[in-house]
Protein backbone atom coordinates (compact mmCIF):
# COMPACT_ATOMS: atom_id res chain seq x y z
CA UNK A 1 0.00 0.00 0.00
CA UNK A 2 0.93 3.66 -0.65
CA UNK A 3 0.34 7.35 0.06
CA UNK A 4 -1.96 8.26 -2.60
CA UNK A 5 -3.02 11.90 -2.28
CA UNK A 6 -2.86 12.66 -6.43
CA UNK A 7 -6.98 13.08 -5.44
CA UNK A 8 -6.79 15.96 -3.56
CA UNK A 9 -4.39 17.39 -5.87
CA UNK A 10 -6.53 17.33 -8.59
CA UNK A 11 -9.77 18.73 -6.45
CA UNK A 12 -7.59 21.71 -5.59
CA UNK A 13 -6.81 22.20 -9.14
CA UNK A 14 -10.16 21.99 -10.26
CA UNK A 15 -11.15 24.78 -8.15
CA UNK A 16 -7.70 26.60 -8.81
CA UNK A 17 -8.81 26.19 -12.69
CA UNK A 18 -12.37 27.40 -11.65
CA UNK A 19 -11.20 30.55 -9.65
CA UNK A 20 -8.38 31.11 -12.87
CA UNK A 21 -11.44 30.86 -15.42
CA UNK A 22 -13.59 33.40 -13.39
CA UNK A 23 -10.40 35.57 -12.98
CA UNK A 24 -10.11 35.49 -16.87
CA UNK A 25 -13.90 36.10 -17.65
CA UNK A 26 -14.24 38.73 -14.90
CA UNK A 27 -11.13 39.61 -12.85
CA UNK A 28 -8.81 41.48 -15.53
CA UNK A 29 -11.33 44.02 -14.98
CA UNK A 30 -12.21 43.83 -11.73
CA UNK A 31 -11.24 47.45 -9.89
CA UNK A 32 -10.36 45.34 -7.02
CA UNK A 33 -7.73 42.54 -7.16
CA UNK A 34 -7.10 42.22 -4.36
CA UNK A 35 -10.46 40.00 -3.69
CA UNK A 36 -8.66 37.06 -6.05
CA UNK A 37 -5.82 36.82 -3.30
CA UNK A 38 -7.55 34.11 -1.11
CA UNK A 39 -8.35 31.64 -3.35
CA UNK A 40 -5.39 32.01 -5.19
CA UNK A 41 -3.33 31.96 -2.17
CA UNK A 42 -5.06 29.07 -0.95
CA UNK A 43 -4.92 27.11 -3.86
CA UNK A 44 -1.30 27.60 -4.44
CA UNK A 45 -0.64 26.58 -0.96
CA UNK A 46 -2.13 23.42 -1.23
CA UNK A 47 -0.56 22.34 -5.11
CA UNK A 48 2.56 23.45 -4.14
CA UNK A 49 2.63 21.54 -0.44
CA UNK A 50 1.61 18.32 -2.11
CA UNK A 51 4.08 19.12 -5.29
CA UNK A 52 6.86 19.24 -3.52
CA UNK A 53 6.27 16.06 -0.98
CA UNK A 54 5.57 14.20 -3.87
CA UNK A 55 8.85 15.28 -5.84
CA UNK A 56 10.96 14.45 -2.29
CA UNK A 57 9.34 11.45 -1.23
CA UNK A 58 7.92 9.89 -4.75
CA UNK A 59 4.86 7.92 -2.20
CA UNK A 60 3.05 7.25 -5.62
CA UNK A 61 4.43 4.28 -8.03
CA UNK A 62 6.44 5.30 -11.10
CA UNK A 63 6.09 8.24 -13.22
CA UNK A 64 3.29 9.68 -11.76
CA UNK A 65 5.22 11.42 -9.10
CA UNK A 66 6.57 13.70 -11.98
CA UNK A 67 3.05 14.14 -13.85
CA UNK A 68 1.59 14.45 -10.90
CA UNK A 69 3.98 16.00 -8.49
CA UNK A 70 5.92 18.19 -10.67
CA UNK A 71 3.10 19.98 -12.34
CA UNK A 72 1.18 20.64 -8.56
CA UNK A 73 4.83 22.59 -7.74
CA UNK A 74 4.82 24.69 -10.83
CA UNK A 75 1.19 25.14 -10.64
CA UNK A 76 1.22 26.12 -6.61
CA UNK A 77 3.75 28.44 -7.07
CA UNK A 78 2.12 30.61 -9.81
CA UNK A 79 -0.95 30.58 -7.87
CA UNK A 80 1.35 31.49 -4.96
CA UNK A 81 2.88 34.32 -7.04
CA UNK A 82 -0.40 35.69 -8.53
CA UNK A 83 -1.57 35.80 -4.83
CA UNK A 84 1.52 37.77 -3.64
CA UNK A 85 1.04 40.19 -6.55
CA UNK A 86 -2.49 40.84 -6.68
CA UNK A 87 -2.46 41.85 -3.11
CA UNK A 88 0.46 44.11 -3.82
CA UNK A 89 -0.33 45.85 -6.88
CA UNK A 90 2.64 44.65 -8.64
CA UNK A 91 2.08 43.55 -12.32
CA UNK A 92 1.62 39.88 -13.65
CA UNK A 93 4.27 39.75 -16.34
CA UNK A 94 6.73 37.98 -15.32
CA UNK A 95 4.34 35.35 -13.98
CA UNK A 96 2.83 35.34 -17.07
CA UNK A 97 6.44 34.44 -18.87
CA UNK A 98 6.62 31.64 -16.59
CA UNK A 99 3.26 30.16 -16.78
CA UNK A 100 4.21 30.02 -21.02
CA UNK A 101 7.26 27.48 -19.61
CA UNK A 102 5.12 25.55 -17.41
CA UNK A 103 1.99 25.15 -19.58
CA UNK A 104 4.28 23.96 -22.50
CA UNK A 105 5.53 20.93 -19.55
CA UNK A 106 2.02 20.21 -18.83
CA UNK A 107 1.18 19.74 -22.52
CA UNK A 108 4.82 17.85 -23.17
CA UNK A 109 3.56 15.86 -19.86
CA UNK A 110 0.02 15.70 -21.66
CA UNK A 111 0.95 14.02 -24.61
CA UNK A 112 3.37 11.68 -22.86
CA UNK A 113 0.83 9.97 -20.88
CA UNK A 114 -1.12 9.51 -23.72
CA UNK A 115 1.92 8.13 -25.87
CA UNK A 116 2.64 5.78 -23.12
CA UNK A 117 -1.07 4.73 -21.91
CA UNK A 118 -0.25 5.85 -18.39
CA UNK A 119 -3.16 6.15 -16.11
CA UNK A 120 -6.20 4.19 -16.58
CA UNK A 121 -7.94 7.08 -19.06
CA UNK A 122 -4.70 8.21 -20.96
CA UNK A 123 -6.46 9.81 -23.66
CA UNK A 124 -8.52 11.77 -20.90
CA UNK A 125 -5.54 12.62 -18.28
CA UNK A 126 -3.66 13.88 -21.49
CA UNK A 127 -6.51 16.19 -22.74
CA UNK A 128 -6.48 17.57 -18.97
CA UNK A 129 -2.86 18.32 -18.86
CA UNK A 130 -3.21 19.62 -22.60
CA UNK A 131 -5.62 21.68 -21.70
CA UNK A 132 -4.41 23.00 -18.36
CA UNK A 133 -1.32 23.60 -20.16
CA UNK A 134 -3.04 25.94 -22.45
CA UNK A 135 -3.77 27.72 -19.93
CA UNK A 136 -0.65 28.59 -18.89
CA UNK A 137 1.03 29.20 -22.77
CA UNK A 138 -2.13 31.79 -23.16
CA UNK A 139 -1.54 33.92 -20.31
CA UNK A 140 0.58 36.43 -21.60
CA UNK A 141 -1.37 37.00 -24.84
CA UNK A 142 -4.42 37.30 -22.35
CA UNK A 143 -2.87 39.84 -19.85
CA UNK A 144 -1.60 41.88 -22.38
CA UNK A 145 -2.38 42.41 -26.31
CA UNK A 146 -5.86 40.56 -26.06
CA UNK A 147 -7.00 41.64 -22.75
CA UNK A 148 -9.65 43.52 -23.90
CA UNK A 149 -10.70 40.79 -26.73
CA UNK A 150 -13.89 39.39 -25.31
CA UNK A 151 -13.90 36.93 -27.74
CA UNK A 152 -10.35 35.54 -26.89
CA UNK A 153 -11.19 35.97 -22.46
CA UNK A 154 -14.53 33.59 -23.53
CA UNK A 155 -12.92 30.93 -25.57
CA UNK A 156 -10.34 31.02 -22.44
CA UNK A 157 -12.58 30.64 -20.14
CA UNK A 158 -14.51 27.47 -21.68
CA UNK A 159 -11.06 25.86 -22.29
CA UNK A 160 -9.84 26.42 -18.52
CA UNK A 161 -13.64 24.98 -17.63
CA UNK A 162 -13.47 22.19 -19.77
CA UNK A 163 -9.77 20.99 -18.33
CA UNK A 164 -11.57 22.06 -14.37
CA UNK A 165 -14.42 19.27 -15.70
CA UNK A 166 -12.11 16.94 -17.14
CA UNK A 167 -9.92 16.95 -13.37
CA UNK A 168 -13.26 17.11 -11.73
CA UNK A 169 -14.26 13.53 -13.28
CA UNK A 170 -11.27 12.59 -12.91
CA UNK A 171 -10.40 13.60 -8.76
CA UNK A 172 -14.11 12.26 -7.85
CA UNK A 173 -14.08 8.89 -9.73
CA UNK A 174 -10.27 8.83 -7.63
CA UNK A 175 -12.56 9.75 -4.17
CA UNK A 176 -14.70 7.00 -4.78
CA UNK A 177 -12.42 3.92 -5.52
CA UNK A 178 -9.86 5.13 -3.10
CA UNK A 179 -12.16 4.86 -0.20
CA UNK A 180 -12.79 1.25 -1.54
CA UNK A 181 -9.80 0.14 -2.14
CA UNK A 182 -8.12 1.87 1.48
CA UNK A 183 -10.81 0.91 3.61
CA UNK A 184 -8.68 -1.70 5.29
CA UNK A 185 -5.60 0.16 5.20
CA UNK A 186 -4.22 0.26 8.77
CA UNK A 187 -0.71 2.59 9.49
CA UNK A 188 2.14 -0.11 9.76
CA UNK A 189 1.29 -2.05 7.26
CA UNK A 190 3.56 -1.56 4.77
CA UNK A 191 3.62 0.05 1.50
Amino acid sequence: MFIDYITLMLINMVAGLVLLAYFVYAGLDDPKPSRWVPGSGITGAIALATGLHMIFTWPVPGSFNIAFGETSVLFGILFVGTSISLAQGWELFTLAIYAFFTGWTAIVIGLRLMNLGLTKQPLITGIGFILTGLGGVCTFPTLWPLQRNRTWRIVGTIVLLVAALIWAQTGYMAYWSHLEGFQNWAPGEGK
